[in-house]
Parts: C-alpha cells; structure tokens; sequence
C-alpha cells in the first residue's frame, strides 16, 4: 500500500509545481504583453544639462512618443554618478526604471574603486550603447610645446614636473593620463579637482599644464585660442576639430578612447522588454533630428545590440583594470 501512495503523492506534487509554475509564467507574460502602462523613468546620474541629461531627455521625448507613457527624467547625480547608478541598480527590473550609464559610472569607478555600491557588470542589463564622445589632450596656451611630439619631448627633460588635471582620482581622464604615460614613457604629475570647472579654470590661467577633456566642453575654449588643442582620443578625426590629429597620428598608437553612454535597466528586467526597448532606441539613435542634436554636443550617436553593449564594456573594464594595475594606483 506504501509503494503506491507514494507515487501518488509524487505525482500530485509534481502537477501542483507545474500548475503553479505554469501560472507564474503566465503572469508574467501577461505583465510584459500589457508594458508599458504607466509612466517609465531615466535616472541620470548627472546633473541636468550634463552631455548624458542631454542624451537622456532625446531618448525620453522619442521613446515617449511611441510606447504611449509619458516618459520622466529623473536627475540624481552625485559621487561622479555612482549615486544615480546605484539606484538603477536597485529598483524593480520591471522595465519601468531605466538609468543612463557612462565610461565613468560603469567602466572607471569600478576599476578603481573597490567600494562600489553595485556591481557594474552583474547588477545591470545593457539595452544598447547609444552615443560616443571623443576626448582631446588641450594644453594650456603658453605651454612651450605645440605638438604631442615636442610635448613627449619636453616632459622627458622635466620628468614629473608637467601636471594634468582630472575631475578625481577614479575619473576617465586620470586613466587616460596614465595610458599616455604609459604608451610614451613619460612621468606625469596628476592633479585631481572635484570639479571640471575649477579644472579647467587653472587650465586656462596656466597653473595647470594640460588635460584630456571631453570634446563638446572644451569646443569654445579651443576656438577662442583659451586652449590649444594637441589631439583627439578616437580612431579617426572628429568632424568638429578637423585640423587637429588623432593620437595615432600625433605618434601614440594604441590609443583609443571615448566616453560611451548606454541606456540600461536593472538586472533581470524580462527580455520581451529588452528586445522591445533595444529596437525602439537603435531607431530614435537613427533619427536625424537626434544625430543634429548630439553632433552639437560633440557626441555621435551610436546604437548596438544589448549583447554587443555588454561585450564592449566588459572589455573596456578589462583593459582599463590592466593598465590600472601596471601603473600601481589603488582603489579610493
């Protein structure tokens, strides 16, 4: 009598775990058929104004327009984004939080911080890459030196003694600082600021020799002869600084770098979602309108898949935690 009740029992416990399964999943596809049907936030996790607030808002109007929801902007920055990031992180992966990610919040701060609030690569789901921006090394106008060339040159007759300026110690541009050290064998005094105007003010006034900055932001100083412009940090020139060289050509191969946005949610959020989010951004990332209104940011707008986003930055973080252990610097 045993030996067949408790098959029995087995069966019917198996047929309760089905159903209820069964309907688990059912709940949640009727969930993700029926999103979005309410309003959908973007944390920035950088101030309003800022290139990624920017990227924001064109991606919220257009993304409003066709999902139906209005779609918020929610400004949270603070600690260099990890602030806003961390709660992307943490909020319900439901497909009704978005977040904006950039090299610094997602690729520098966890490289060199080892205090990190969330896990960049674990805590998060990439939708796609949706923009890039080159940096330029600019150096301050009397600076004897007009050339990355005659720039090496002088640094190596004064080891230590030529300063540029960052916006912190985990700050693309402190890495950037020391790829260039790196790839030209030069030492580097590294000053780091809390703000990117007070950088660029002891720039401008000499106290500071030079910096790699963001290209939109330092356009105006560089054609009103404030800066002089040395080279760009992409692969090929960009359109808004046509003249000046890329690093390959001013005679530093191997480097290559922009700052990357992406729009991300929440690990988990269901893929239905994702697939559906990825095709409506890679079409608003086509749109005229929007590629004008980025070019005049100095941004280009990109789009990728969600597998291809996330394949890139964690490559990046990769190569960037290299070169950050070769050259010794410790976690803030």
């Amino acid at each position: 009598m045993k030996m067949r009740v408790a098959p029995t029992l087995a069966r019917i416990f198996a047929l309760v775990l089905a159903f209820g399964t069964a309907g688990t999943a059912s709940a949640q596809t009727a969930a993700d058929a029926k999103w979005p049907d309410k309003p959908i936030h973007i944390i920035v996790p950088l101030p309003a104004g800022s290139a990624a607030d920017v990227m924001a808002r064109l991606i919220g109007q257009n993304l409003s327009k066709r999902l139906g929801q209005p779609v918020i902007i929610d400004n949270r920055s603070g600690a260099s984004g990890v602030i806003g990031s961390d709660a992307v992180a943490k909020s319900a992966p439901d497909g009704y939080t978005l977040g904006v990610a950039t090299s610094t919040t997602h690729i520098t701060a966890p490289v060199l911080n080892a205090k990190m609030p969330y896990d960049a690569a674990k805590d998060f789901t990439m939708i796609a890459i949706v923009g890039e921006s080159p940096y330029v090394l600019v150096a301050r106008p009397d600076l004897p030196a007009k050339t990355v060339a005659e720039m090496v040159a002088l640094a190596k007759a004064k080891p230590g003694t030529l300063s540029y300026s960052s916006v912190g110690n985990a700050s693309q541009a402190r890495l950037l600082g020391e790829l260039f050290s790196s790839l030209t064998g030069v030492k580097l005094n590294h000053i780091p600021y809390k703000t990117s105007t007070h950088a660029v003010i002891d720039l401008v006034e000499g106290r500071i020799d030079m910096q790699f900055g963001i290209v939109g932001s330092s356009l105006a100083l560089i054609r009103q002869g404030k800066l002089r412009a040395l080279a760009t940090t992409t692969a090929r020139r960009t359109q808004d600084l046509p003249d000046v060289p890329t690093m390959a050509e001013a005679g530093v191969p191997g480097f290559v770098s922009s700052l990357m946005f992406a729009l991300v949610a929440p690990a988990g959020i269901p893929a239905p979602i994702v697939k559906r989010l990825n095709h409506d951004v890679v079409e608003i990332m086509a749109l005229p309108e929007v590629k004008r209104a980025l070019a005049s940011q100095a941004i280009e707008a990109t789009s990728s898949t969600p597998e291809q986003a996330t394949e890139r930055f964690a490559k990046e973080i990769g190569s960037w935690k290299s070169l950050a252990i070769k050259a010794g610097l410790r976690s803030q």
